[in-house]
């Protein structure tokens, strides 16, 4: 399981929000791991992995594009069916809820990516 830390940022529901962010984190040399995003009636939110986290959060601080970051933890699954449901069955006998979790794979892969975060409680918890 890997750690990492994710940006989250809330943005208007408009044309070109999403753009905006991955073009600052794009000149400013930010290679995006992974991205999702949704809209929520007139807002919505981005979420980026990002391979340099310094460099993302001074690029967003100069465009004066408010964030949060977040712990995450990534698990690499085999890309077959009830993988990630045993993934998941671990983190519940441990007591473990998460507050978000995004899967993803490429159509040819073997291996599949969940990220996913849980409560403070929790993380302590399940390393335990």
């Amino acid at each position: 399981m890997a750690k990492a830390n994710q940006i989250s940022i809330k943005v208007d529901n408009k044309p070109g929000a999403v753009a905006e962010i991955v073009r600052t984190l794009g000149n400013a040399k930010v290679n995006l791991l992974a991205l999702a995003a949704w809209a929520e009636g007139p807002a919505g939110t981005v979420t980026a992995i990002v391979d340099n986290s310094r460099r993302a959060k001074k690029a967003l601080d100069d465009a004066r594009i408010a964030y949060t970051e977040t712990a995450i933890d990534q698990v690499e699954l085999a890309n077959k069916p009830g993988s990630l449901a045993k993934a998941l069955d671990k983190l519940a006998a441990k007591g473990v809820n998460l507050n978000m979790i995004y899967a993803t794979t490429t159509k040819s892969g073997k291996k599949a990516l969940a990220v996913y975060s849980i409560a403070t409680e929790a993380a302590q918890a399940a390393t335990a």
